[in-house]
């Protein structure tokens, strides 16, 4: 009882930074690009992870870290077995939301958009650019899938290695998805919780920019 009692006592004042209309980007894309240099630069730990929420056309949702694998002005990529659960729910609920939490800089960046798969081709060379073990385990894994334990992973994981060599094939069940954002939002840690939340919503294929309250 006395660790859970000292949850309520957990907290820290936020002071790294402030987001203010005066020095923000038209473009939401560009603030995005903006803050993920500054992550990179100042060398934060996989800054490209990211909370992906998905959910099933019931609306039960689920939630997990997955890997920015790309981005630009028509959305964010990312890589997964199309079988998995968050690939179900997304061929039966095309619409989810991803997160970034930057502690060091006291920032998170919401974006929610419709997903859309992207071409077997770009797949196909993201697959093959992977590290040998990283496409192994990828074609090992029937993601999702209740299995009796690791030994029999870890065999199918060996057995397709005598099988294929250096050139596994890439999944049919398995590539990128897209996510085409119709919503950001920009939350900049700030003292005394008056944190700053800057939306970007698009309407008309325009930016509306307006700010939330904390």
């Amino acid at each position: 009882m006395q660790k859970a009692n000292n949850l309520k006592n957990m907290r820290l004042n936020y002071e790294q930074g402030q987001l203010l209309e005066s020095n923000i980007e038209m473009n939401p894309f560009e603030l995005f690009r903006k803050w993920f240099d500054q992550a990179v630069e100042a060398k934060i730990i996989e800054p490209n992870a990211m909370t992906i929420a998905t959910a099933t056309k019931e609306g039960i949702p689920s939630a997990r870290v997955v890997l920015l694998k790309g981005f630009d002005e028509t959305g964010f990529v990312f890589y997964t077995n199309y079988h998995s659960r968050k690939g179900k729910e997304l061929n039966d609920n095309p619409f989810a939301a991803i997160l970034f939490w930057w502690r060091e800089f006291e920032r998170q960046i919401r974006i929610e958009g419709k997903i859309e798969k992207i071409s077997r081709k770009e797949s196909e060379e993201y697959f093959n650019q992977r590290p040998l073990k990283s496409r192994y385990g990828t074609l090992a894994s029937e993601q999702s899938e209740i299995i009796e334990n690791r030994e029999v992973l870890e065999k199918r994981f060996a057995d397709l290695e005598k099988q294929y060599g250096a050139n596994p094939p890439t999944p049919e069940n398995w590539g990128g998805y897209k996510l085409i954002p119709a919503k950001f939002e920009f939350w900049q840690g700030r003292t005394s919780r008056l944190h700053d939340r800057i939306c970007y919503h698009k309407e008309n294929n325009n930016w509306k920019i307006f700010r939330l309250q904390p």
